[in-house]
């Protein structure tokens, strides 16, 4: 009984507490009382003090990592300073949100760099000066440890199919389509694999067009693109760089990291 008591009061102190936050016409309002103001272009919201002094901006980022990882986080910017932005996660009220009322939300319960006197112009220094590490999911976090070793292979096809890293010729595809293009999509469904091989001919794996799957000659496999839903959407179909860059990941040995190859000054004999 006195347990059920002590968390009916802790409930109910949770209820009286909460802030009312609503945001009509451009003006934030805490428990009914107005006190900041934001305006919007495209996808970036700027936050104004009542007198409409612009004080920071929130721009909402949605990228792809890797494959079907995304990351989505908002970047802040100080209006006077707008060489220095910082990367930060954020929160919304609700699954069903809009970017607005997520940034707004996240000024006041996340950062509280809003409250009921209005932009806390000392909260905001000092989120900049100690910035707070984002807190990345382990699925994100090894999407970027692979992004930066992908980054690092730098790769390319070129318009016959040879693969490159860093300007070296590493590895070709065969079964290409006629209508071959390296930035393409793989949208037809065929029966005959594409097949991937490295320079020296040897056979590194497949990608099954009818599947979406990537299968190394090692017998590890790996599937492209699945669909998803809601703003984590994303293109359904690969290109053939995203092929080889999954395969160099799936099969270390296909490609090594390589330095750039660079020329140095040309310079003319002279004769006596």
């Amino acid at each position: 009984m006195k347990k059920s008591i002590i968390i009916f009061f802790t409930v109910l102190g949770m209820f009286l507490n909460a802030q009312n936050i609503k945001t009509k016409r451009g003006i934030i309002n805490l428990d009914g009382i107005p006190v900041a103001k934001i305006s919007s272009r495209s996808n970036e919201y700027i936050f104004m003090d009542l007198k409409e002094t612009p004080l920071y901006t929130i721009q909402f980022i949605d990228k792809s990592v890797v494959d079907s990882v995304r990351d989505s986080y908002i970047r802040i910017n100080r209006v006077y300073n707008r060489e220095k932005s910082i990367d930060l996660d954020y929160i919304s009220p609700s699954a069903f949100s809009g970017e607005e009322k997520s940034a707004v939300y996240t000024s006041v319960k996340g950062l509280k760099i809003i409250d009921n006197k209005g932009i806390n112009v000392k909260a905001l220094d000092e989120l900049f000066a100690n910035v707070p590490k984002r807190k990345l999911d382990t699925k994100t976090k090894e999407a970027y440890t692979i992004r930066t070793k992908i980054d690092k292979m730098n790769i390319e096809v070129n318009k016959v199919g040879e693969i490159l890293s860093n300007g070296v010729p590493v590895g070709y595809f065969t079964n290409l389509p006629v209508s071959f293009g390296s930035d393409d999509t793989i949208m037809d469904k065929t029966f005959v694999d594409i097949e991937i091989y490295d320079a020296k001919s040897k056979y590194i794996g497949k990608y099954i067009t009818t599947t979406k799957q990537l299968k190394t000659a090692g017998g590890k496999s790996f599937t492209l693109y699945r669909e998803m839903s809601g703003r984590a959407s994303i293109l359904k179909y690969p290109t053939y760089k995203a092929i080889a860059e999954r395969m160099a990941i799936m099969d270390p040995n296909f490609i090594k990291v390589q330095e750039k190859v660079s020329v140095g000054p040309v310079v003319k004999e002279t004769t006596h």
